[in-house]
């Protein structure tokens, strides 16, 4: 079981906008580092005075120990954590529950399908596999999101296109949007899937998560190589409160990245 770790001082290295309510924070050791992150493993961020919030990794410095956090203001800890400027500080603790399983996907097809912020946890995923692409197959990435201003990275996620197939599709257009229009699991349709070498990691709003595991079940790919990160209620990050609980999980310390086959049950109960 995880153990509480004091939070540690880091500085604001740069900021800035992804969307017109999120940011992503680049953050460097004030001091002493904490552990190496792995992708789609979490910190809790401390905005001083104001309180503390589960944040996923969106990128990894490597050996300088510095970490880049994409956070939506949507509460009073995300909107001062967004307010800050280089220079500022905030305590971090971690690295906190399971990462993205990469091991298991070498060798394979990777599949990355992310709606909305989900794009975060899922982003070193990208860097990992474009580091050791032998290592890899294919690497196709499909990126949903509300509206075009509502996409993340967006230039970024451009520069993949000459390393992997990108796909890109919004719910609403707007004025001057070329691109596809409609739900993310569409853009599955685009591709010529090997369900019996891919491994798919699938990130966004829970119900988004549901639709595109039991579609890639449906054109073959076996429960076991499907991971979605899951969000709970993540308050001590260390399996003892119970607030992240999902039926027999604790998010913070069994997930938030698991294995489709163990939690298709469980998202199909609407309780939980």
């Amino acid at each position: 079981m995880s153990t509480v770790t004091p939070p540690l001082p880091y500085r604001v290295a740069g900021t800035w906008d992804e969307t017109g309510d999120t940011r992503s924070i680049e953050l460097v050791p004030a001091g002493r580092r904490l552990p190496p992150f792995a992708p789609g493993q979490f910190a809790m961020l401390y905005a001083f005075g104001v309180g503390e919030v589960p944040i996923s990794a969106s990128a990894l410095k490597g050996r300088h120990g510095g970490l880049v956090h994409t956070v939506r203001a949507v509460g009073a800890v995300s909107a001062a954590l967004c307010r800050l400027r280089p220079g500022d500080s905030v305590g971090l603790s971690g690295p906190y529950g399971t990462g993205w399983d990469l091991d298991a996907a070498v060798g394979h097809d990777v599949l990355i399908v992310a709606g909305g912020i989900g794009l975060a946890p899922l982003r070193p995923v990208v860097h990992a596999v474009l580091g050791r692409q032998a290592a890899y197959g294919p690497l196709a990435v499909l990126v949903g999101a509300r509206t075009p201003a509502d996409l993340v990275y967006r230039d970024e996620v451009e520069s993949w296109r000459g390393q992997a197939r990108v796909e890109v599709t919004v719910d609403r257009a707007a004025p001057g949007w070329q691109g596809a229009v409609g739900v993310v699991t569409t853009l599955l349709d685009r591709l010529e899937l090997r369900p019996e070498r891919t491994c798919a990691s699938v990130c966004g709003p829970e119900v988004m998560m549901r639709h595109t595991a039991r579609d890639l079940v449906a054109r073959g790919l076996a429960p076991h190589r499907i991971q979605v990160s899951l969000e709970r209620n993540m308050h001590c990050s260390t399996g003892h409160c119970g607030h992240c609980q999902l039926g027999p999980l604790l998010l913070c310390r069994d997930g938030p990245v698991v294995g489709y086959d163990r939690v298709a049950p469980l998202l199909l109960v609407r309780e939980l």
